[in-house]
């Protein structure tokens, strides 16, 4: 019996021993256990393993509570005094209120501090040109260890380099970049292409249907196969994992139970070392490797070894997997309701194709589908007036920014012609810039491109659903209904 089955085991007995249990606890690291034991025992029976001793554990000594979310109508924001604004809750965005919250504290209270958040406290950067100063300033805030308002669940403690700081998040990324290199983009398009045309070509005409599980899921999915050459018949599980992934209560506030997340997790994992282990043997065979994500992190010597480092193994491939997801997904979705609320903008679309690349960074803008980006402060730091102090988290509110009228003109109008459309915080900025932001925006204009020459009409029918979320700005449902091109 290994030593995490031991715990287990004896965890599951004890029923009236909280001092023993927190005592135990107290002693056992999980990811040092499961970097050490990574050699002996596969990934996905260490994360069942943790799984059930958090169980057991939990039944007798609750060493960190989760917050439960309930919701409730969001009030007014003009009825709240400013330090009582929390725009972490997770409804603000899936009850569509968050324009006037953001807009409020970017004109009384620019750097706002939030002490009493179900995430803890917290400093709210809302203002263009400080979100700048923030992301840019690496030196000043760190992306350690999470780049979400909430704490990792526990058991989860997961690293991906977003959430590191030079050297090592220099080393990772390089390690994988080369996939969205300008080469690779050009080779991918044509399949890209070729997938986008095979699911408009079957979708129904002049009858509704949901956008977001017909068309935005499905080609996300099929890109994200792609991106790590993952078996196309289970492409689907890659956006269920996305989901999952970034929907624990503790972190963002979603909706995700600690079972289904475990769960999840356990598949992703033998999924992917699986798909690991077949690279290396292909590797070792002296065959050539390929270009999508695990072969390029077998082929750098310094990530080469990287499934024997689990938490970071699980930690980047969450990333890559979630950034090619959200990101995109909700922007194609995004993309269909801004031309619904702004219909002069659709028949300008029709008048003059041309104008798709720079709409495409105009839904960018005006979708922001990851909402911000936390940092904590390494040092004490002057800000708009506010001292920010060191070991403080700062939060840095990408979908306020790109409202913010001090840098955008008419920044809530959405313009598919609009100067500089490019000059958006969404993919951010500095060593964090979105990495994929260029294949983001290939899938976008190939798909605008195809929809024009097919449909002369995306209606959409009712009020979107969206997601449950202070992180991800996206949507789970949009009824449609596409008239054809004549």
């Amino acid at each position: 019996m290994n030593f995490l089955s031991s715990i287990v085991e004896k965890s599951a007995s004890l029923t009236s021993m909280p001092a023993i249990v927190e005592k135990a606890t107290s002693l056992v690291s999980i990811p040092v256990i499961v970097e050490k034991t990574s050699k002996v025992i596969p990934l996905p029976l260490q994360i069942k393993g943790i799984h059930l001793f958090l169980k057991a554990k939990n039944k007798v000594w609750k060493s960190k509570s989760v917050p439960v979310f309930i919701e409730s109508p969001i009030p007014d924001v003009s009825t709240l005094a400013i330090e009582d604004i929390d725009v972490s809750n997770p409804f603000l965005f899936k009850q569509n209120m968050w324009e006037s919250y953001f807009k409020r504290l970017r004109d009384e209270c620019p750097v706002h501090y939030q002490k009493n958040s179900p995430f803890g406290p917290f400093w709210s950067v809302t203002r263009y040109k400080d979100i700048v100063f923030v992301d840019r300033r690496h030196d000043l805030f760190s992306a350690e260890p999470i780049i979400v308002i909430g704490d990792r669940p526990e058991g989860m403690a997961i690293e991906t380099f977003i959430a590191m700081d030079p050297p090592k998040h220099d080393i990772q990324r390089k390690a994988v970049q080369n996939v969205v290199a300008p080469k690779n983009l050009l080779e991918m398009e044509d399949l890209i292409r070729s997938r986008a045309v095979d699911v408009l070509d079957n979708l129904p005409i002049d009858e509704p249907f949901d956008w977001v599980e017909k068309v935005s899921v499905e080609l996300t999915a099929r890109m994200l196969a792609t991106l790590f050459d993952f078996p196309y018949e289970h492409r689907h599980k890659l956006a269920y994992w996305s989901d999952v992934i970034a929907a624990s209560p503790e972190t963002t506030g979603g909706e995700c139970s600690a079972d289904e997340m475990f769960i999840g997790a356990a598949e992703m994992a033998e999924y992917f070392t699986r798909l690991w282990r077949e690279k290396e043997a292909k590797k070792e065979a002296g065959e050539e490797m390929g270009y999508d994500l695990i072969s390029l992190l077998l082929s750098n010597e310094k990530t080469k070894n990287m499934i024997n480092k689990p938490m970071e193994f699980m930690g980047n491939l969450a990333l890559l997997i979630v950034g090619g997801n959200d990101t995109t997904r909700n922007s194609m979705t995004g993309g269909v309701l801004a031309l619904n609320e702004f219909p002069n903008e659709f028949i300008k679309l029709k008048n003059d194709p041309s104008l798709i690349p720079n709409m495409v960074s105009e839904i960018i803008r005006w979708q922001t589908p990851l909402a911000y980006m936390r940092r904590v402060a390494k040092e004490d730091v002057e800000l708009n007036g506010k001292t920010i102090k060191k070991g403080d988290k700062v939060v840095m509110w990408y979908v306020s920014g790109n409202r913010d009228e001090r840098s955008i003109d008419q920044p809530d109008q959405f313009m598919i012609d609009r100067k500089k459309a490019r000059n958006h915080l969404s993919f951010g900025f500095g060593i964090h810039r979105c990495m994929g932001n260029r294949l983001a925006e290939m899938q976008l204009r190939i798909l605008w491109e195809e929809l024009l020459t097919r449909f002369d009409n995306i209606e959409v029918l009712d009020e979107p659903e969206y997601v449950q979320s202070n992180f991800v700005k996206g949507y789970t449902k949009m009824m449609v209904k596409l008239s054809a091109k004549t």
